[in-house]
């Protein structure tokens, strides 16, 4: 067991889905050492890394004026298959800094062709996501994560599924319904999709055929601009067996607390299952402050909305992340010294507690060991 751990070690960072993967990445780095074995492998081929998963940008699609599908072919160790809507974790170096976020996959759940796709929406404030939509070329090699996620159909299939997403909460929705037609699925599908107009619907003309093509699968589109925005309360003229049906919902934050509302009060919160972008902010946010990053040696001032995950990116910071919502655990970390709030709860935690950095802000001053 002590030589397995040797042997892993040096790519322990590496979210690989096989452990013997990284037995070799890690027994690969210590017959290169002192060099690093990516000296030698990004010569052969520049998606080999020992350290890390990487990826190539094989194309970019434009779907709506300000999304696109960027498609990515994952290099060595990459997983051979995932599950519809997973995300994944992108990491792309821009004016000499690493960014990373995590995106919904829009492709339908296994890498035989070579290739991954996730649909990006540019964010008036999200750096990455424009410069994803406007600005990478193909050829860009970046690095990835492992699919993660529990935002996904099971099996055996429901017999009866109801997808509520909006805007950019249709993209893990997408990879299901891909994945449905892909099998033929005899399930009985009815997706309910808000979006301002008809040109802001991403994957618009795809759904309308799906809808054409699969005779359990029917679509009704809540163009906001002309009907005003979908009200749950709306369901029971809408979806009149809808506490029958396992929903699965994507969206923004106000919609998905009326969903989860409207399920509770029903008493079928059970069928609901929800995949948030944002996270759902209580007003007790942290007081900002000082934050310390001891093991990298860096040290930044914050407000008290910027989480801690957000400062050690900005910062050079080897963060680890993954859902950046507060479910997956991926970010947890021991808070070394200080005081941090909880951005959702405002549950105040202390030198000691486990944090969760995606969902945490400073209170005052904190140091954590990264």
């Amino acid at each position: 067991m002590d030589l397995l751990k040797w042997s892993k070690r040096p790519a322990a960072q590496v979210h690989a889905r096989s452990p013997e993967v990284n037995v070799v990445r890690g027994l690969v780095a210590r017959a290169t050492t002192p060099l690093l074995p990516d000296d030698y492998l990004h010569l052969i081929n520049p998606l080999w890394s020992a350290r890390e998963l990487r990826g190539r940008v094989i194309d970019v699609k434009r779907e709506t004026e300000d999304s696109a599908t960027v498609v990515i072919h994952p290099g060595w160790g990459f997983p051979a298959s995932y599950k519809p809507g997973q995300y994944v974790g992108i990491g792309l170096q821009v004016a000499g800094r690493w960014h990373w976020r995590s995106y919904s996959l829009t492709s339908f759940g296994d890498t035989r062709d070579k290739a991954i796709a996730i649909t990006v929406k540019a964010n008036p404030d999200g750096f990455l996501s424009s410069h994803l939509v406007d600005g990478v070329e193909p050829g860009t090699v970046i690095r990835l994560a492992a699919p993660k996620g529990d935002f996904y159909l099971p099996e055996p299939l429901p017999a009866k599924i109801l997808f509520l997403t909006a805007g950019s909460g249709i993209t893990p929705v997408m990879s299901m319904l891909r994945s449905l037609s892909r099998k033929n699925a005899a399930t009985d599908v009815v997706h309910i999709h808000s979006a301002p107009t008809r040109d802001d619907v991403i994957f618009a003309d795809e759904i309308e055929q799906l809808a054409q093509d699969l005779s359990m699968y029917s679509v009704k589109m809540q163009l906001t601009r002309e009907n005003g925005k979908f009200d749950l309360a709306d369901l029971d003229h809408m979806v009149p067996d809808w506490r029958e049906r396992q929903c699965w919902a994507c969206g923004p934050v106000a919609m998905l607390d009326d969903a989860e509302k409207t399920f509770d009060d029903a008493g079928v919160r059970g069928n609901l299952h929800i995949e948030r972008f944002a996270i759902a902010r209580t007003d007790r946010g942290g007081e900002g402050g000082e934050v310390a990053f001891v093991k990298s040696n860096k040290t930044t001032q914050i407000d008290g909305a910027t989480t801690l995950l957000e400062a050690g990116e900005e910062l050079g910071v080897q963060m680890p992340f993954g859902c950046r919502m507060g479910i997956c655990q991926t970010c947890v970390v021991q808070l070394a010294g200080g005081y941090v709030r909880d951005l959702r709860t405002g549950e105040e935690r202390r030198e000691g507690d486990r944090i969760q950095t995606c969902v945490s802000s400073v209170s005052g001053e904190c140091s954590i060991d990264l």
